[in-house]
């Protein structure tokens, strides 16, 4: 990582969701770009950090349940008494390919409430923990990762995307709240990716994938990889007058 510009030294980025996946790649280009990195993952996020180490970055992972709100401020206090700030916010975190794809009528209450308990409610938790150390950062940073199919629909996924929906809302609203402060919130929202998640899961992965390549201005498969830019780009100073806004990275699938 020594070699990668470093327009994050010195800022402190959580990433939920961090332990694998889009949010696993997140965190190694933050690092690579100076920043120290909370992995925070329900599942244990410490292989993903102990990676990062290895490659020179400064990371910690701290095992959180986003839809706790006990949990969430553990995350936040725990950061705050090791590196002494927080700058970035990523609420990458979320329900989304181990979800079984079904009509809507056939979507339980209980999938429904834990769907949006992580994938909003964890969210909203999230940032309102930080916030306080975002506003004292003066250069305070949240992205959201908001999703593609809450632009066009998708069928047999209600759930998962009427919440992205909600995660959409809730960055523009938010955005005003927290502007004044110089902090910026904007989303990220990536079309169908082949994450670790989405391939292991051949339901999700065959019911998508041909679609969404042909949806594309780029006909091509999308990988974390591809992701990554458009959450550092936000994260730095080149992005501090921009606020309010969902980027599309989906190789050209929507235009809003």
């Amino acid at each position: 990582m020594n070699g990668a510009p470093k327009r994050l030294q010195g800022r402190v980025a959580i990433i939920t969701g961090a332990g694998s996946g889009i949010g696993k790649a997140i965190a190694q280009r933050l690092a690579s770009e100076g920043a120290t990195v909370v992995v925070a993952d329900i599942r244990g996020g410490e292989p993903a950090a102990s990676g990062l180490r290895a490659a020179g970055a400064c990371a910690r992972a701290i095992d959180t349940d986003v839809s706790r709100e006990d949990s969430v401020h553990a995350l936040v206090a725990e950061t705050v008494r090791e590196f002494g700030r927080i700058d970035i916010l990523v609420n990458n975190a979320a329900l989304a390919s181990t979800l079984p794809m079904r009509p809507f009528e056939s979507i339980s209450l209980k999938e429904w409430e834990r769907v949006y308990a992580v994938n909003v409610v964890g969210s909203f938790l999230c940032a309102r923990a930080a916030a306080p150390h975002l506003r004292a950062s003066g250069a305070g940073r949240v992205i959201n990762m908001a999703s593609g199919t809450a632009f066009k629909g998708a069928p047999f996924m209600l759930d998962y995307v009427s919440s992205k929906g909600a995660v959409m809302a809730m960055t523009r609203a938010l955005a005003r709240e927290l502007g004044r402060d110089a902090v910026t919130v904007n989303a990220v929202s990536p079309g169908f990716t082949l994450s670790e998640g989405v391939v292991s899961n051949e339901e999700v992965a065959a019911a998508n994938r041909d679609a969404a390549i042909a949806s594309r201005a780029m006909p091509r498969d999308a990988w974390p990889e591809d992701i990554v830019g458009a959450v550092a780009f936000l994260a730095s100073d080149d992005a501090a007058f921009i606020t309010g806004q969902i980027l599309a990275v989906d190789g050209g699938s929507v235009y809003h």
